[in-house]
């Protein structure tokens, strides 16, 4: 099993809506994900309540590398990076196996 975890920061206002609101977007759409992208296992969004550090965590689980080579590449996730790449200004990932 992989687990694939994001860090970002988002802007203060993008794409029409304030911080917060794209942060819970972010998190429909990136939980959504489970069931469509085959070898995705979870996916959980979290917001930062501690003063600093980033905004929004994903900590996703898949079957494999070989798995998270095709979530990276897949239409469904290709058109939420599209989205959460508007309206981040900062990213942080780290992939391990467990």
């Amino acid at each position: 099993m992989v687990r694939h975890i994001v860090f970002w920061n988002l802007k203060e206002e993008a794409d029409g809506r304030g911080k917060w609101d794209n942060a819970k977007l972010m998190k429909e759409k990136l939980e959504s994900l489970v069931g469509q992208v085959e070898g995705l296992r979870r996916a959980e969004v979290g917001f930062n309540f501690t003063e600093g550090g980033y905004d929004v965590s994903l900590v996703a689980e898949h079957d494999s590398r070989e798995a998270l080579a095709v979530y990276q590449k897949h239409p469904a996730h290709l058109a939420v990076k599209e989205f959460v790449h508007k309206v981040i200004c900062a990213r942080a990932v780290c992939d391990c196996e467990l």
